[in-house]
């Protein structure tokens, strides 16, 4: 039997590296799809969605708000952070007026750690001092002084302080407190022009490689440990049961409540399209 060939895009990181495992290790098998990876940064890979330029990826939620049109969203798959999330760092502690002043360093314009960052200040990023940089430059670019904040995403989350770096806020905290809910970071969704057939087929074969990891915990987190950047076994443990776990193999009814109120209140802020919503893989 002929193999339908996938395109499937995630980042390099430690808690997708980990629920991506068991697919690209060849621990699960399919009888009508075979798989080629694309291992790169979230920003990238939005891009490639906006462009219909892959099959099955990883993306931020902020920038599904733009997909819905082209792309369903997986049931499973998700990052959420539980009462944490992206965390805003300087070499001091800044208020939120003072943040809405500062040169701010941040991991990409469609992320959802901007969106979160822009309803916490209540300011669109157009209206901010905001540069892009490399996600793995943000801590050293606030360190150096070239920015007075950094927006930190992934391991940057539990390092900020190693490198003297103070916190300013956790937009999951804040989030949690605002709404009694998970902060939506990442999903994974599937071109709809593929069909209902094989966006239930990936669905089906990435969720059984996330019960794999969890189920297999050691073996996944050596494979994890590669993404890692230099992070020590426990904090690789630790970043990965923060995005990789329970709720990565279903969001649940409060995690599909999360995503959204997240993207109604970037519809209000003026960052999505009137239309952004969810559609959900046709079960």
């Amino acid at each position: 039997m002929t193999h339908r060939e996938i395109s499937l895009g995630h980042s390099p990181d430690s808690d997708d590296a980990f629920m991506f495992y068991a697919l690209v290790a060849g621990k699960l098998s399919s009888e009508t799809l075979r798989f080629r990876q694309e291992v790169t940064d979230i920003e990238s890979l939005n891009e490639l969605a906006r462009k219909k330029a892959i099959d099955l990826t990883a993306v931020s939620i902020h920038a599904y708000g733009f997909l819905r049109d082209d792309y369903w969203l997986l049931p499973c798959g998700g990052s959420m952070g539980e009462g944490y999330g992206p965390r805003v760092v300087s070499g001091q502690k800044r208020t939120r007026e003072e943040l809405v002043r500062a040169r701010m360093a941040i991991p990409g314009l469609k992320t959802s750690a901007v969106m979160a960052l822009s309803l916490y200040l209540g300011v669109r990023p157009e209206e901010l001092h905001l540069e892009v940089y490399p996600f793995d430059r943000i801590l050293e670019t606030v360190r150096s002084g070239e920015a007075e904040a950094g927006l930190v995403i992934h391991e940057g989350q539990l390092t900020y302080a190693d490198e003297g770096l103070s916190l300013c806020v956790d937009l999951g905290q804040w989030w949690r407190q605002e709404t009694g809910l998970p902060l939506p970071l990442g999903g994974n969704a599937v071109r709809k022009e593929l069909g209902i057939g094989i966006a239930s087929e990936c669905t089906r074969l990435l969720r059984e490689s996330i019960r794999w990891g969890l189920e297999h915990r050691s073996e996944a987190l050596e494979y994890a440990a590669r993404f890692s950047r230099g992070l020590s076994p426990k904090r690789v443990d630790e970043f990965v049961e923060m995005y990789a776990n329970e709720r990565t193999f279903d969001y649940g009814a409060d995690g599909r409540r999360a995503i959204e109120e997240f993207l109604r209140r970037g519809r209000e802020l003026g960052m999505l399209p009137t239309s952004a919503g969810v559609d959900w893989v046709p079960a």
